[in-house]
C-alpha cells in the first residue's frame, strides 16, 4: 500500500497534524488505536504512521525515498509487522499475537522502531487480548504499537486505556463532493452514493458508477415482499449473492438505521456506523429488533470482507432475521 496515499485525504489531516506534533514534542504513543467506519482510510493512516515511525530521514517523514521508505515500498521492511485475521477463521488468534510479541522483542534490524499493526483490532479473541494487554503494559524499548477497529468495536476498556485513540469522521458533504469530483475526474452528482456510504469518500468513489436508483428501487420492492411473506428467502439470498452482497447489506444498513432514528425520535446521523445504544426496557420490541438486525447486517459485512463464508446462507439467516423483525 502507497503509504503516502494518507496525505492526499484531506479529511486525515487532522490525524497526520497530530502524530507529527507529537513527534516534534518527542511523545510519540507507544500505542496507537485508529477506530474508523469503512471508507475513511484507517489502512492508509495506518500505512502512513508506520512509514513515520522508520522513515530514517532527517527532514519531513515519510520521505518515500530512504531506503526504510523503500523496504516499506516492497513490502520487506524487517521491523514493520502485520497482524490480519486468517483465511477461513473468524477471530485473530492467540497464537498470531503471542508471535507477534516475541518478534517485537528482538532488537531492530535497522537500529530504530518496531513496529506491530494489528487490523481490525475487535475480532481479538479473549486470549488474545489479554496477551496482548500483557504487552501494553510492558512495552519494550523503541516499539509502537497500532490497532485498527471499526467504531462500533468491540475492544476491552482496558486496551483502551492504554492507546492514543484516533476517530476518523467523514468530512462536511461539500467537502466530500469537491474530493470525489477531483478523484473521479467527473462531475456527476456523488449524493447518493456519499449517503449508500456513510459519508465515506472512500467507499462512495466505489460504488459511484453503481446504478444506485435501481439498486434502491428493487431493494425496497424485496423488503415489502420480504415483509409481507411474499418471497423465498433462499432465492432472495441467491439474488442477493449473485449481485453484490456486500453492497445491498450496506444499503440494508442505512434503511434499517433510518428507521431505528426515527423510531426513537433523533436526529438522523450521516455517519451510519456511529453505534446508537439505548436500554433495551426503553425501546418498543421492534425498535429492538431493528438493533438485532441492524448488528446482524454489520456483522455479515466484517465477516464478508475478512473471511471466506458462505455468503448464501449468511443471506439467508440475516433474510429470516428480517422477516422476523418486519412481521412484528
Amino acid at each position: 500500500m502507497d503509504f503516502l496515499r494518507a496525505e492526499a485525504l484531506p479529511w486525515l489531516g487532522e490525524a497526520t497534524d497530530r502524530f507529527r506534533r507529537a513527534a516534534a514534542a518527542d511523545r510519540l504513543p507507544h500505542s496507537l488505536l485508529i477506530l474508523s467506519a469503512p471508507g475513511l482510510g484507517a489502512e492508509h493512516l495506518a500505512a502512513w504512521t508506520i512509514a513515520f515511525a522508520l522513515c530514517e530521514s532527517t527532514q519531513r517523514r515519510p520521505c518515500g525515498a530512504c531506503a526504510s521508505c523503500a523496504l516499506l515500498r516492497a513490502d520487506s521492511h524487517p521491523d514493520a509487522h502485520v497482524v490480519r485475521i486468517e483465511e477461513d477463521a473468524k477471530q485473530i488468534k492467540v497464537d498470531q499475537i503471542r508471535d507477534l510479541m516475541r518478534t517485537l522483542e528482538n532488537k531492530s534490524y535497522r537500529g530504530g522502531y518496531k513496529v506491530g499493526l494489528i487490523e481490525g483490532a475487535e475480532t481479538l479473541n479473549a486470549s488474545g487480548a489479554n496477551a496482548f494487554l500483557k504487552t501494553l503494559e510492558e512495552p519494550t524499548e523503541d516499539t509502537m504499537l497500532i490497532l485498527t477497529a471499526a467504531r462500533s468495536h468491540r475492544l476491552p476498556a482496558t486496551i483502551m486505556s492504554r492507546c492514543l485513540r484516533l476517530v476518523l469522521r467523514a468530512p462536511a458533504r461539500e467537502a466530500a463532493r469537491a474530493w470525489l469530483a477531483a478523484e473521479t475526474g467527473s462531475a456527476r452528482d456523488f449524493d447518493a452514493a456519499l449517503e449508500l456510504a456513510g459519508g465515506a469518500p472512500l467507499a462512495a468513489a466505489k460504488v459511484a458508477g453503481e446504478d444506485l436508483e435501481r439498486l434502491d428501487a428493487e431493494m425496497r420492492e424485496d423488503l415489502r415482499q420480504l415483509a409481507a411473506g411474499a418471497v423465498d428467502v433462499t432465492l432472495l439470498a441467491e439474488r442477493w449473492t449473485k449481485g453484490d452482497p456486500v453492497l445491498r447489506v450496506g444499503w440494508l444498513e442505512n434503511w434499517i438505521t433510518a428507521r431505528i432514528v426515527a423510531g426513537i425520535g433523533a436526529p438522523r446521523s450521516f455517519e451510519t456506523a456511529e453505534p446508537v445504544r439505548l436500554p433495551g426496557a426503553l425501546l418498543k420490541p421492534k425498535i429492538r429488533g431493528l438493533f438485532v438486525w441492524l448488528d446482524a447486517a454489520r456483522e455479515f459485512r466484517r465477516l464478508a470482507s475478512t473471511t471466506s463464508m458462505n455468503q448464501q446462507l449468511a443471506l439467508e439467516a440475516l433474510l429470516l432475521g428480517g422477516r422476523r423483525v418486519l412481521a412484528k
